[in-house]
């Protein structure tokens, strides 16, 4: 008679079961962060992205989230931070709008969204009276007053500008100028050198002080400093007292200066004692 078994055999547990990921949970009752899985698992974000959008959302409003402060906390570099943040505006994880201050400076503004947007939210938003934690130059600097030129137009004058110009990219990259902007930019850079303004002095002035993210339009940047920056011409000088005119001496003839013809001091005595 076959014998019969009442327990069934454990089943023999597959290999596959000890590959993989294992997850041990554990309830969280304070300060965690939700996030979704659209985020946690996008399949076309890099990992630098998640990880950051992750950080951006478990953040306090009003957390600075901007390349400068992000890089100061992790070791990643500005670069990748960077390149993480465009991956998440191209998502619809975050907005960066510009802002106008009362002041005239121009700000950035960060949104974060814990699920993506279809489409870039761009609010108006009225201006706010707190100072700028990071000021940016204009994107877009338009001169107050017409560009400067020289008063004549002096050709050497000229071709010094345009190596003014043209040596800006050695002192920054980032001012860097096509051709038709240093043919732009010649005159207003010839009315300094007119009023007496060395070019080494120039090049210096016009590139200190660079924004820290630098300039998207550099022939707009340097023609507004070039024009708000324009040093007054240099006072005129007296012109100096022209001396008197050679003279040959009526006694020894030799040269003496004197406003008229007659003698030297030598023989001017000897006559008046002769006299």
């Amino acid at each position: 008679m076959t014998e019969q078994h009442f327990n069934a055999h454990a089943r023999a547990r597959s290999a596959r079961s000890h590959l993989g990921v294992g997850h041990v949970d554990e309830r969280h009752n304070e300060e965690f962060t939700v996030v979704g899985n659209h985020l946690a698992q996008h399949p076309d974000l890099s990992l630098t992205a998640i990880g950051l959008a992750t950080h951006i959302q478990s953040l306090p409003t009003g957390t600075l989230v901007g390349i400068k402060a992000l890089a100061a906390k992790f070791p990643e570099g500005e670069t990748r931070i960077a390149a993480a943040l465009r991956e998440l505006e191209q998502h619809g994880y975050l907005s960066r709008t510009k802002e106008r201050l009362p002041s005239g400076r121009i700000v950035t503004r960060t949104i974060s969204y814990n699920k993506p947007q279809t489409r870039t939210v761009r609010s108006v938003l009225a201006p706010r009276r707190e100072p700028a934690p990071e000021p940016k130059e204009p994107e877009h600097p338009a001169p107050a007053a017409p560009t400067p030129a020289p008063d004549t137009p002096d050709l050497p004058t000229h071709r010094t500008a345009r190596d003014v110009l043209a040596g800006l990219r050695a002192r920054d990259p980032r001012l860097h100028l096509a051709e038709a902007d240093v043919r732009r930019l010649t005159p207003a850079v010839a009315a300094w050198l007119e009023r007496g303004v060395v070019p080494d002095d120039m090049q210096r002035t016009l590139a200190a002080g660079m924004p820290r993210e630098g300039v998207r339009h550099p022939v707009g940047f340097l023609a507004h400093r070039l024009t708000a920056l324009l040093p007054p011409p240099l006072p005129t000088r007296p012109e100096a007292a022209r001396p008197d005119p050679l003279q040959n001496c009526d006694g020894c003839d030799r040269a003496f200066r004197a406003p008229r013809p007659g003698r030297c001091r030598d023989c001017r005595p000897a006559r008046e004692a002769a006299a």
